[in-house]
Protein backbone atom coordinates (compact mmCIF):
# COMPACT_ATOMS: atom_id res chain seq x y z
CA UNK A 1 0.00 0.00 0.00
CA UNK A 2 3.18 2.09 0.65
CA UNK A 3 4.55 2.32 -2.77
CA UNK A 4 1.83 4.07 -4.60
CA UNK A 5 1.83 7.17 -1.90
CA UNK A 6 4.60 9.06 -3.43
CA UNK A 7 7.09 11.30 -1.76
CA UNK A 8 8.35 14.65 -1.93
CA UNK A 9 11.46 14.84 -3.99
CA UNK A 10 12.94 17.17 -1.39
CA UNK A 11 13.21 19.41 1.37
CA UNK A 12 12.02 22.18 -0.54
CA UNK A 13 10.02 20.72 -2.08
CA UNK A 14 8.06 19.55 1.26
CA UNK A 15 8.25 22.97 2.70
CA UNK A 16 6.89 25.14 -0.25
CA UNK A 17 3.75 22.00 0.16
CA UNK A 18 3.93 22.83 3.29
CA UNK A 19 3.59 26.11 2.94
CA UNK A 20 1.19 26.14 0.41
CA UNK A 21 -1.23 24.33 2.61
CA UNK A 22 -0.06 26.66 5.29
CA UNK A 23 -0.01 29.71 3.26
CA UNK A 24 -3.74 30.71 1.90
CA UNK A 25 -7.14 32.03 2.44
CA UNK A 26 -6.61 31.67 6.07
CA UNK A 27 -3.53 34.42 5.68
CA UNK A 28 -4.53 36.82 3.17
CA UNK A 29 -8.53 36.95 3.83
CA UNK A 30 -9.22 35.13 7.23
CA UNK A 31 -6.06 37.25 8.78
CA UNK A 32 -7.24 40.44 8.17
CA UNK A 33 -10.68 40.66 9.52
CA UNK A 34 -9.92 38.54 12.26
CA UNK A 35 -7.14 40.99 13.39
CA UNK A 36 -9.60 44.20 12.52
CA UNK A 37 -12.53 42.39 14.74
CA UNK A 38 -10.06 41.99 18.11
CA UNK A 39 -8.06 44.97 18.05
CA UNK A 40 -5.54 45.41 15.35
CA UNK A 41 -1.84 45.32 17.10
CA UNK A 42 -3.34 43.43 20.10
CA UNK A 43 -4.36 40.60 17.97
CA UNK A 44 -1.05 40.45 16.15
CA UNK A 45 0.86 40.30 18.86
CA UNK A 46 -1.36 37.18 20.85
CA UNK A 47 -1.00 35.62 17.07
CA UNK A 48 2.42 35.75 17.03
CA UNK A 49 3.13 34.38 20.77
CA UNK A 50 0.55 31.67 19.69
CA UNK A 51 2.33 30.80 16.77
CA UNK A 52 5.19 30.24 18.70
CA UNK A 53 4.21 28.61 21.80
CA UNK A 54 1.25 26.41 20.19
CA UNK A 55 1.52 26.55 16.44
CA UNK A 56 4.75 25.64 16.24
CA UNK A 57 5.50 22.54 18.86
CA UNK A 58 2.14 21.08 17.63
CA UNK A 59 3.09 21.05 14.22
CA UNK A 60 6.31 19.57 14.71
CA UNK A 61 3.95 16.39 16.51
CA UNK A 62 1.96 16.23 13.66
CA UNK A 63 4.93 15.90 10.79
CA UNK A 64 6.77 13.23 13.02
CA UNK A 65 3.97 11.37 13.86
CA UNK A 66 3.50 11.18 9.84
CA UNK A 67 6.96 10.23 8.95
CA UNK A 68 7.51 7.81 11.64
CA UNK A 69 3.89 6.13 10.99
CA UNK A 70 4.64 6.82 7.06
CA UNK A 71 0.57 7.04 7.28
CA UNK A 72 -2.80 9.02 7.17
CA UNK A 73 -4.22 10.53 10.22
CA UNK A 74 -6.40 7.15 11.03
CA UNK A 75 -3.87 4.91 9.59
CA UNK A 76 -0.96 6.55 11.96
CA UNK A 77 -2.93 6.25 14.93
CA UNK A 78 -4.05 2.90 14.24
CA UNK A 79 -0.20 1.67 13.88
CA UNK A 80 0.46 3.33 17.12
CA UNK A 81 -2.58 2.59 18.88
CA UNK A 82 -4.46 -0.92 17.22
CA UNK A 83 -7.94 -1.34 17.83
CA UNK A 84 -8.11 1.53 20.22
CA UNK A 85 -11.11 4.02 20.40
CA UNK A 86 -8.06 6.53 19.35
CA UNK A 87 -9.25 5.90 15.98
CA UNK A 88 -11.95 8.39 16.10
CA UNK A 89 -9.54 10.89 16.57
CA UNK A 90 -7.94 10.29 13.04
CA UNK A 91 -12.00 10.12 11.74
CA UNK A 92 -12.60 13.85 13.29
CA UNK A 93 -9.20 15.26 11.18
CA UNK A 94 -10.85 13.47 7.78
CA UNK A 95 -14.07 15.53 9.10
CA UNK A 96 -12.82 18.13 9.74
CA UNK A 97 -10.70 18.29 6.56
CA UNK A 98 -13.24 17.97 4.06
CA UNK A 99 -15.81 20.31 6.18
CA UNK A 100 -13.23 23.23 5.99
CA UNK A 101 -12.98 22.08 1.87
CA UNK A 102 -16.45 22.27 1.75
CA UNK A 103 -17.03 25.86 3.05
CA UNK A 104 -13.64 27.14 2.18
CA UNK A 105 -13.73 26.31 -1.72
CA UNK A 106 -16.89 28.49 -1.57
CA UNK A 107 -14.71 31.80 -0.39
CA UNK A 108 -12.25 30.72 -2.51
CA UNK A 109 -14.70 30.68 -5.82
CA UNK A 110 -15.85 34.29 -4.79
CA UNK A 111 -11.89 35.09 -5.34
CA UNK A 112 -11.79 32.92 -8.73
CA UNK A 113 -15.05 35.45 -9.49
CA UNK A 114 -13.65 38.46 -8.65
CA UNK A 115 -10.64 37.49 -10.93
CA UNK A 116 -12.63 36.77 -13.66
CA UNK A 117 -14.09 40.19 -13.43
CA UNK A 118 -11.56 42.22 -13.32
CA UNK A 119 -10.38 40.04 -16.44
CA UNK A 120 -13.40 40.47 -18.38
CA UNK A 121 -13.54 44.31 -17.44
CA UNK A 122 -10.24 44.85 -18.92
CA UNK A 123 -11.62 43.06 -22.08
CA UNK A 124 -14.37 45.24 -22.29
CA UNK A 125 -13.71 47.97 -20.56
CA UNK A 126 -16.31 47.45 -18.33
CA UNK A 127 -16.76 48.17 -14.54
CA UNK A 128 -16.43 45.25 -11.55
CA UNK A 129 -19.63 44.20 -10.34
CA UNK A 130 -20.00 41.37 -8.41
CA UNK A 131 -23.21 40.39 -8.06
CA UNK A 132 -23.46 36.96 -5.90
CA UNK A 133 -26.69 35.56 -7.34
CA UNK A 134 -26.91 31.87 -6.56
CA UNK A 135 -25.90 30.67 -9.99
CA UNK A 136 -23.00 32.69 -9.70
CA UNK A 137 -21.94 31.24 -6.51
CA UNK A 138 -22.56 27.76 -7.78
CA UNK A 139 -20.69 27.70 -10.71
CA UNK A 140 -17.30 29.30 -9.22
CA UNK A 141 -17.22 27.33 -5.99
CA UNK A 142 -17.67 24.55 -8.42
CA UNK A 143 -15.26 25.16 -11.39
CA UNK A 144 -12.91 25.93 -7.88
CA UNK A 145 -13.44 22.83 -6.23
CA UNK A 146 -13.04 21.03 -10.02
CA UNK A 147 -9.34 22.58 -10.06
CA UNK A 148 -8.63 21.26 -6.93
CA UNK A 149 -9.56 18.15 -8.03
CA UNK A 150 -7.36 17.88 -10.84
CA UNK A 151 -3.97 19.08 -8.74
CA UNK A 152 -4.37 16.13 -6.61
CA UNK A 153 -5.16 13.37 -9.17
CA UNK A 154 -1.76 14.56 -10.55
CA UNK A 155 -0.10 12.90 -6.89
CA UNK A 156 2.22 14.29 -4.78
CA UNK A 157 5.28 15.04 -6.79
CA UNK A 158 3.65 15.81 -10.01
CA UNK A 159 0.42 17.63 -9.10
CA UNK A 160 0.96 19.44 -5.62
CA UNK A 161 4.83 19.98 -5.11
CA UNK A 162 4.95 21.14 -8.87
CA UNK A 163 2.77 23.91 -9.07
CA UNK A 164 3.91 24.77 -5.02
CA UNK A 165 7.48 25.32 -6.65
CA UNK A 166 6.23 27.45 -9.15
CA UNK A 167 3.41 29.58 -7.54
CA UNK A 168 4.30 30.63 -4.14
CA UNK A 169 6.76 32.95 -5.17
CA UNK A 170 4.73 34.60 -7.59
CA UNK A 171 1.98 35.94 -4.75
CA UNK A 172 4.34 36.90 -2.53
CA UNK A 173 5.87 39.25 -5.16
CA UNK A 174 2.21 40.42 -6.19
CA UNK A 175 1.66 40.93 -2.59
CA UNK A 176 4.65 43.55 -2.07
CA UNK A 177 3.76 45.25 -5.17
CA UNK A 178 0.32 46.27 -3.79
CA UNK A 179 1.78 46.98 -0.13
CA UNK A 180 4.29 49.35 -1.94
CA UNK A 181 1.69 51.16 -3.95
CA UNK A 182 -1.02 51.48 -0.91
CA UNK A 183 1.94 52.57 1.33
CA UNK A 184 1.70 56.04 -0.55
CA UNK A 185 -1.30 56.66 -0.26
CA UNK A 186 -2.32 59.80 2.30
CA UNK A 187 -3.32 58.47 5.88
CA UNK A 188 -2.01 55.25 5.01
CA UNK A 189 0.41 55.38 7.90
CA UNK A 190 -2.13 55.63 10.49
CA UNK A 191 -3.19 51.94 9.62
CA UNK A 192 0.58 50.85 9.99
CA UNK A 193 0.25 52.32 13.60
CA UNK A 194 -2.93 50.35 14.20
CA UNK A 195 -1.80 47.47 12.84
CA UNK A 196 1.83 47.08 14.86
CA UNK A 197 0.84 49.06 18.07
CA UNK A 198 -0.87 46.61 20.64
CA UNK A 199 -3.35 48.03 23.37
CA UNK A 200 -2.96 45.74 25.86
CA UNK A 201 -7.04 46.82 27.05
CA UNK A 202 -8.16 45.52 24.11
CA UNK A 203 -6.51 41.88 24.71
CA UNK A 204 -9.21 39.72 26.46
CA UNK A 205 -10.12 35.89 26.63
CA UNK A 206 -12.32 36.20 23.32
CA UNK A 207 -8.87 37.75 21.78
CA UNK A 208 -6.45 35.18 23.03
CA UNK A 209 -8.89 32.09 21.51
CA UNK A 210 -9.74 34.03 18.03
CA UNK A 211 -5.44 34.04 17.63
CA UNK A 212 -4.92 30.52 18.91
CA UNK A 213 -7.72 29.50 16.55
CA UNK A 214 -6.01 31.78 14.12
CA UNK A 215 -3.28 30.52 14.34
CA UNK A 216 -4.33 26.60 14.24
CA UNK A 217 -6.23 27.05 11.02
CA UNK A 218 -3.47 28.88 8.99
CA UNK A 219 -0.66 26.66 9.67
CA UNK A 220 -3.15 23.80 8.99
CA UNK A 221 -3.11 22.25 12.35
CA UNK A 222 -5.69 19.66 14.00
CA UNK A 223 -6.94 18.71 10.70
CA UNK A 224 -4.50 15.90 9.48
CA UNK A 225 -2.91 18.23 6.56
CA UNK A 226 0.45 18.43 8.25
CA UNK A 227 0.68 14.67 9.37
CA UNK A 228 -0.19 13.73 6.13
CA UNK A 229 2.28 16.01 4.69
CA UNK A 230 4.75 14.35 6.76
CA UNK A 231 3.93 10.92 5.84
CA UNK A 232 5.51 12.12 2.50
CA UNK A 233 8.74 13.16 4.18
CA UNK A 234 11.89 10.86 3.56
CA UNK A 235 14.16 9.86 6.97
CA UNK A 236 17.01 12.04 5.88
CA UNK A 237 14.98 15.29 6.44
CA UNK A 238 15.20 17.80 8.91
CA UNK A 239 11.72 18.06 10.39
CA UNK A 240 12.65 20.45 12.78
CA UNK A 241 14.17 22.78 9.73
CA UNK A 242 11.04 22.02 7.70
CA UNK A 243 8.46 23.20 10.86
CA UNK A 244 10.26 26.49 11.36
CA UNK A 245 10.60 27.30 8.05
CA UNK A 246 6.87 26.40 6.85
CA UNK A 247 5.77 28.42 10.16
CA UNK A 248 8.24 31.25 8.95
CA UNK A 249 6.87 31.66 5.53
CA UNK A 250 3.05 31.27 7.13
CA UNK A 251 3.23 34.02 9.45
CA UNK A 252 5.19 36.69 6.59
CA UNK A 253 2.80 36.38 4.56
CA UNK A 254 -0.13 36.83 7.16
CA UNK A 255 1.98 39.88 8.31
CA UNK A 256 2.08 41.14 4.88
CA UNK A 257 -1.58 40.65 4.35
CA UNK A 258 -1.93 43.55 7.22
CA UNK A 259 0.40 45.50 5.95
CA UNK A 260 -1.52 44.98 2.39
CA UNK A 261 -4.82 45.93 3.93
CA UNK A 262 -4.92 48.26 6.76
CA UNK A 263 -2.69 50.89 5.32
CA UNK A 264 -5.40 50.95 2.35
CA UNK A 265 -8.25 50.68 5.36
CA UNK A 266 -7.59 53.76 7.01
CA UNK A 267 -6.31 55.65 3.77
CA UNK A 268 -10.04 55.19 1.85
CA UNK A 269 -12.16 55.94 5.49
CA UNK A 270 -13.20 52.23 5.81
CA UNK A 271 -13.83 49.95 9.16
CA UNK A 272 -10.87 47.80 10.32
CA UNK A 273 -13.78 45.64 11.78
CA UNK A 274 -16.04 45.19 8.49
CA UNK A 275 -15.44 41.39 8.81
CA UNK A 276 -15.18 38.54 6.15
CA UNK A 277 -15.75 40.98 3.60
CA UNK A 278 -12.86 43.16 4.40
CA UNK A 279 -10.60 41.97 1.07
CA UNK A 280 -13.12 42.62 -0.96
CA UNK A 281 -14.05 45.99 -0.21
CA UNK A 282 -10.85 47.73 -0.02
CA UNK A 283 -8.76 46.13 -2.12
CA UNK A 284 -10.87 47.39 -5.11
CA UNK A 285 -10.21 50.71 -4.04
CA UNK A 286 -6.98 50.34 -4.27
CA UNK A 287 -6.74 48.89 -7.50
CA UNK A 288 -8.84 51.86 -8.83
CA UNK A 289 -5.99 53.91 -7.40
CA UNK A 290 -3.64 52.32 -9.08
CA UNK A 291 -2.34 52.79 -12.82
CA UNK A 292 -2.93 49.70 -14.49
CA UNK A 293 -4.88 48.68 -11.30
CA UNK A 294 -7.00 46.59 -13.47
CA UNK A 295 -4.34 43.97 -14.68
CA UNK A 296 -2.26 44.16 -11.26
CA UNK A 297 -5.70 43.19 -9.71
CA UNK A 298 -6.31 39.80 -12.35
CA UNK A 299 -3.00 38.78 -11.04
CA UNK A 300 -3.69 38.96 -7.71
CA UNK A 301 -6.70 37.39 -7.60
CA UNK A 302 -5.51 34.90 -9.97
CA UNK A 303 -2.45 34.08 -7.40
CA UNK A 304 -4.65 34.51 -4.55
CA UNK A 305 -6.68 31.41 -6.01
CA UNK A 306 -2.95 30.10 -6.24
CA UNK A 307 -2.51 30.29 -2.81
CA UNK A 308 -6.53 28.91 -1.99
CA UNK A 309 -5.63 25.70 -4.48
CA UNK A 310 -2.74 25.08 -2.34
CA UNK A 311 -4.47 25.05 0.71
CA UNK A 312 -7.88 23.15 -0.53
CA UNK A 313 -5.07 20.61 -2.43
CA UNK A 314 -3.81 19.56 1.35
CA UNK A 315 -7.55 18.91 2.94
CA UNK A 316 -8.33 17.15 -0.11
CA UNK A 317 -5.22 14.97 0.29
CA UNK A 318 -5.78 14.41 3.36
CA UNK A 319 -9.26 12.68 2.91
CA UNK A 320 -7.83 11.00 -0.09
CA UNK A 321 -4.95 9.59 1.68
CA UNK A 322 -7.32 7.04 3.81
CA UNK A 323 -9.21 5.85 1.30
CA UNK A 324 -6.08 5.28 -0.67
CA UNK A 325 -3.72 4.01 2.59
CA UNK A 326 -6.40 1.67 4.57
CA UNK A 327 -9.27 0.81 1.28
CA UNK A 328 -6.72 0.55 -1.79
CA UNK A 329 -8.87 2.63 -3.43
CA UNK A 330 -7.28 4.34 -6.76
CA UNK A 331 -6.09 7.68 -6.28
CA UNK A 332 -8.16 9.23 -9.40
CA UNK A 333 -11.57 7.45 -8.00
CA UNK A 334 -11.09 8.69 -4.68
CA UNK A 335 -10.29 12.08 -5.34
CA UNK A 336 -13.47 12.62 -7.39
CA UNK A 337 -15.51 11.03 -5.11
CA UNK A 338 -14.26 13.34 -2.21
CA UNK A 339 -14.37 16.10 -4.74
CA UNK A 340 -18.28 15.33 -5.42
CA UNK A 341 -19.08 14.89 -1.25
CA UNK A 342 -16.78 18.55 -0.47
CA UNK A 343 -19.45 19.83 -3.50
CA UNK A 344 -22.44 18.75 -1.65
CA UNK A 345 -21.53 19.83 1.95
CA UNK A 346 -20.92 23.07 0.50
CA UNK A 347 -23.74 24.12 -1.18
CA UNK A 348 -25.53 25.31 2.26
CA UNK A 349 -22.37 27.12 2.70
CA UNK A 350 -22.50 28.67 -1.25
CA UNK A 351 -26.61 29.45 -0.54
CA UNK A 352 -25.66 31.15 2.49
CA UNK A 353 -23.11 33.31 0.58
CA UNK A 354 -25.93 34.00 -2.43
CA UNK A 355 -27.96 35.15 0.64
CA UNK A 356 -30.37 32.60 0.58
CA UNK A 357 -32.62 32.45 3.77
CA UNK A 358 -32.84 30.15 6.05
CA UNK A 359 -28.65 29.50 5.37
CA UNK A 360 -27.77 33.18 5.18
CA UNK A 361 -29.62 33.99 8.25
CA UNK A 362 -29.91 31.24 10.32
CA UNK A 363 -28.46 31.50 14.30
CA UNK A 364 -25.79 28.44 14.85
CA UNK A 365 -22.98 29.00 17.91
CA UNK A 366 -23.41 32.20 18.18
CA UNK A 367 -23.41 32.65 14.18
CA UNK A 368 -25.11 33.93 12.06
CA UNK A 369 -25.23 32.05 8.78
CA UNK A 370 -24.44 28.61 7.87
CA UNK A 371 -21.00 29.39 6.47
CA UNK A 372 -20.18 31.88 9.31
CA UNK A 373 -21.51 29.38 11.52
CA UNK A 374 -19.23 25.99 9.55
CA UNK A 375 -16.26 28.20 10.00
CA UNK A 376 -16.80 28.80 14.01
CA UNK A 377 -17.19 25.16 14.42
CA UNK A 378 -14.95 23.20 11.95
CA UNK A 379 -12.44 26.47 11.69
CA UNK A 380 -12.22 27.21 15.20
CA UNK A 381 -13.44 24.61 17.86
CA UNK A 382 -12.88 21.92 16.10
CA UNK A 383 -8.98 22.58 14.83
CA UNK A 384 -8.21 23.37 18.50
CA UNK A 385 -10.13 19.96 19.88
CA UNK A 386 -8.15 17.92 17.30
CA UNK A 387 -4.49 19.41 18.15
CA UNK A 388 -5.36 18.63 22.01
CA UNK A 389 -6.63 15.39 21.80
CA UNK A 390 -3.34 14.86 19.52
CA UNK A 391 -1.43 16.22 22.33
CA UNK A 392 -2.92 14.16 24.79
CA UNK A 393 -2.73 11.14 22.16
CA UNK A 394 1.29 11.50 21.78
CA UNK A 395 1.93 11.65 25.80
CA UNK A 396 -0.23 8.52 26.43
CA UNK A 397 0.53 6.20 23.75
CA UNK A 398 2.96 7.03 21.30
CA UNK A 399 5.03 8.43 23.90
CA UNK A 400 7.07 12.11 23.49
CA UNK A 401 10.79 10.18 23.80
CA UNK A 402 9.52 8.22 20.42
CA UNK A 403 8.09 11.95 18.90
CA UNK A 404 11.51 13.63 20.34
CA UNK A 405 13.46 10.70 18.89
CA UNK A 406 11.86 10.69 15.45
CA UNK A 407 12.19 14.42 14.92
CA UNK A 408 15.79 14.14 16.43
CA UNK A 409 17.22 11.43 14.21
CA UNK A 410 17.05 14.31 11.54
CA UNK A 411 17.93 17.28 13.20
CA UNK A 412 20.80 17.46 15.52
CA UNK A 413 19.90 20.91 16.30
CA UNK A 414 16.92 19.50 17.84
CA UNK A 415 18.76 18.15 20.59
CA UNK A 416 19.28 21.45 22.43
CA UNK A 417 15.33 22.03 22.23
CA UNK A 418 14.26 18.63 23.23
CA UNK A 419 13.43 19.29 26.50
CA UNK A 420 11.63 22.56 26.05
CA UNK A 421 9.75 21.07 22.97
CA UNK A 422 8.93 18.08 25.40
CA UNK A 423 8.21 20.42 28.17
CA UNK A 424 5.84 22.52 25.66
CA UNK A 425 3.92 19.56 24.29
CA UNK A 426 3.15 17.40 27.50
CA UNK A 427 1.88 21.02 29.64
CA UNK A 428 1.62 24.35 27.89
CA UNK A 429 0.20 23.54 24.78
CA UNK A 430 -2.58 20.97 25.82
CA UNK A 431 -2.93 23.00 28.81
CA UNK A 432 -3.52 25.82 27.61
CA UNK A 433 -5.64 24.50 24.73
CA UNK A 434 -7.88 22.85 27.56
CA UNK A 435 -8.27 25.97 29.56
CA UNK A 436 -9.46 28.06 26.47
CA UNK A 437 -11.84 26.13 25.04
CA UNK A 438 -13.58 25.19 28.40
CA UNK A 439 -13.92 29.29 28.50
CA UNK A 440 -15.25 29.44 25.27
CA UNK A 441 -17.77 26.63 25.74
CA UNK A 442 -19.06 27.99 29.25
CA UNK A 443 -19.77 31.47 27.57
CA UNK A 444 -21.85 30.47 24.84
CA UNK A 445 -24.51 29.53 27.84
Amino acid sequence: MTVNRGQWSSQVGFVLAAAGSAVGLGNIWRFPYMTGENGGGAFLLVYLLCVICFGLPVMLLEISLGRATQRNPVGAIEKVAPRSSWRALGFLALLTGLCILSYYSVIAGKVLAFGALYARSLVTGGTVTYTGVTPEVLFYFAVFMVLTVLVVVGGVQRGIERWAKILMPLLLVTMIAIIVRGLFLPGAMAGVRWFLTPDFSKITLTVVLNAMAQAFFSLSLGMGAMLTYGSYLSKHQDILRCGVWVVVFDTLVAVLAGFMIFPAVFALGGNPAAGSTLIFEVLPRVFGSMAGGGLVAVVFFFLLCVAALTSTVSLLEVVTAYFVDELSWSRARTVWSVGIAAIVVGIPSALALAGITPWSTVHLFGREGFLDAMDFLWGNLSLAVGSLLLCVFVISRWGLKRAADEIESSSRRFRSLRGVWIFFVRWVCPISIAIILAAKVIGWS
